[in-house]
C-alpha cells in the first residue's frame, strides 16, 4: 500500500492537458486506471492498462512534464510494446531494461516537454523515426547482476513485458480484445484529427497507418463481397404509404403509395470461442468494422453478435469501440446466425467471422446473403452457398 498521498488533482490536470494537446489520444488516456505506489520509480503501466504513479514524482514534476509522461506511458500500450516484446528472442527479452530503453527511443523522438533525463535516440547516436526492434541491437546490454539501483527507464510490464513487484493483480482490467478496440478507435480519431486540423507527430502518423491499413490483401475482396451484397439488398423495393407518391397530385382524393428502397441491414456474428485468440479477433473485427463504414452502412444498420456455442452479446455498432465481446466456450455459429434471423429487424446480410471449426446451417436463409470470413487457412470451406473470404491475420 502506498504511504504517500497522491496529488490526484495535479495528476489528473496533467492528463487533461495531455488530452487537450493531443485529443486523438483522449480515449486511450482515459482508459488508464490510476494506482498510487511508492515502489514505482516514476510512472509505469502493466498489460491491463493500470497506470502506477509515484506520489513523490507527481509532487516535484511540473504539470506540463507530467502531461508528456502520460502520453509516454499510454504510447507503450497503444503501440503494443509488451506484445511485440514477447516476440523477441529469449536472450533479448530477458534484458527488460535494454528493451525498455529501445522502446522509449521509439516513443520519445516525437515528444516534447519530457523530463530532462528522458531517453532519446540521439543519446545513443541513433536516428529518429525507427521502431524499437531496430534500436535494440545498438542499445548496450544491462550489466550482469544489476539490481534495482541501475539507472534507466522502468515503465512496467505494459512496456517490456516483465511483471514488476509494484504491479497489482487487483483493480479494473482491460482485456486484449478491448485494448485492440482502443488502439483502432484511437487510430481513427488520429486520422480524423489530421483531416480536420493538419499534422500530427510522424511516429503517431505511421502507427495509425499501420493499424488502419494492414498489409494483408483480403480487405479488397471482403469489401467487394459486402458491397455486392449491400447492392443486392438495396435493389429490393417495396411500396409504402408512409410517404405518399408525388404522382398523387394527378389523382385527387386518392392516396398513392411511393416506392421504397430499403438500406441493407447487416449482422456480424463474431466467433468468441476458445480457439479464437486476441490477434484473430482484433484482425477480423477491426477490419470488417472499417469495411462496413467504407460502404456507407450507418450505426443503426449494423448489429454485432458475440457467439461461441451461445449468443452472449448483441450490440448496434459503427466501430469496434462500440462492441463488447464475450465467450470462450465451444463453437456453433449456427446459433449466432439463427439469433440474427430472429431479431426484430431481419438482416439482409450476415457476416460470420470464425476460424471455421463450426457446423453450418444446411441451407441458405431465405432472402439473406451469408458471408464467412475464415481466419484459419487449413479449415474446410463452408457450404457453397456461403460466400467465403480467407482472412490472413498477419
Amino acid at each position: 500500500m502506498p504511504h504517500s498521498v497522491l496529488d490526484r488533482t495535479k495528476l489528473l490536470a496533467a492528463r487533461l492537458k495531455a488530452a487537450g494537446a493531443q485529443p486523438y489520444l483522449a480515449s486511450a488516456l482515459y482508459s488508464l486506471t490510476v494506482v498510487p505506489s511508492d515502489q514505482v520509480p516514476t510512472m509505469g503501466v502493466d498489460r491491463h492498462w493500470r497506470c502506477y504513479v509515484n506520489p513523490g514524482f507527481v509532487d516535484h514534476t511540473p504539470v506540463h512534464e507530467l502531461a508528456a509522461v502520460w502520453v509516454h506511458e499510454v504510447a507503450h500500450l497503444l503501440r503494443d510494446h509488451h506484445g511485440r516484446a514477447d516476440l523477441l528472442a529469449a536472450g533479448l527479452r530477458q534484458d527488460h531494461r535494454r528493451v525498455n530503453i529501445a522502446q522509449d527511443c521509439e516513443i520519445n523522438d516525437d515528444l516534447s516537454s519530457l523530463p530532462q533525463n528522458a531517453v532519446k535516440p540521439g543519446l545513443y547516436g541513433l536516428p529518429d523515426g525507427q521502431m524499437f526492434e531496430q534500436y535494440l541491437p545498438a542499445i548496450p546490454s544491462t550489466p550482469s547482476g544489476s539490481g534495482p539501483s541501475v539507472s534507466g527507464p522502468e515503465c512496467g510490464s505494459g512496456a517490456h513485458g516483465r511483471a514488476m513487484p509494484w504491479e497489482s493483480s487487483d483493480g479494473p482490467v482491460v482485456s486484449p480484445v478491448e485494448a485492440a478496440a482502443i488502439r483502432r478507435q484511437t487510430a481513427h480519431e488520429l486520422r480524423a484529427h489530421v483531416k480536420a486540423r493538419g499534422r500530427v507527430p510522424g511516429g503517431w502518423q505511421r502507427w495509425a497507418e499501420e493499424i488502419l491499413e494492414p498489409t494483408v490483401d483480403w480487405r479488397r475482396a471482403l469489401t467487394g463481397a459486402v458491397r455486392e451484397a449491400a447492392s443486392w439488398a438495396s435493389g429490393a423495393v417495396d411500396y409504402t404509404y408512409q410517404r405518399p407518391s408525388r404522382r398523387g397530385a394527378a389523382v385527387p382524393r386518392v392516396v398513392l403509395p411511393s416506392l421504397r428502397r430499403p438500406m441493407p441491414r447487416v449482422a456480424v456474428v463474431v466467433d468468441t470461442s476458445g480457439s479464437m485468440g486476441p490477434d484473430e479477433l482484433n484482425a477480423v473485427l477491426g477490419e470488417v468494422a472499417g469495411v462496413l463504414r467504407a460502404v456507407g452502412i450507418g450505426r443503426n444498420r449494423v448489429s454485432v453478435l458475440s457467439c461461441d456455442a451461445d449468443v452472449h452479446t448483441v450490440r448496434k455498432a459503427a466501430t469496434i469501440g462500440d462492441v463488447v465481446l464475450e465467450g470462450g466456450g465451444g463453437t456453433d455459429m449456427r446459433v449466432g446466425i439463427e439469433h440474427a434471423l430472429r431479431g426484430p429487424e431481419r438482416p439482409h446480410i450476415i457476416i460470420v467471422l470464425t476460424d471455421g471449426y463450426t457446423p453450418w446451417p444446411d441451407a441458405r436463409p431465405g432472402g439473406v446473403r451469408v458471408i464467412a470470413g475464415l481466419v484459419s487457412a487449413d479449415v474446410q470451406a463452408p457450404p457453397e452457398w456461403i460466400e467465403t473470404i480467407r482472412i490472413t491475420t498477419g
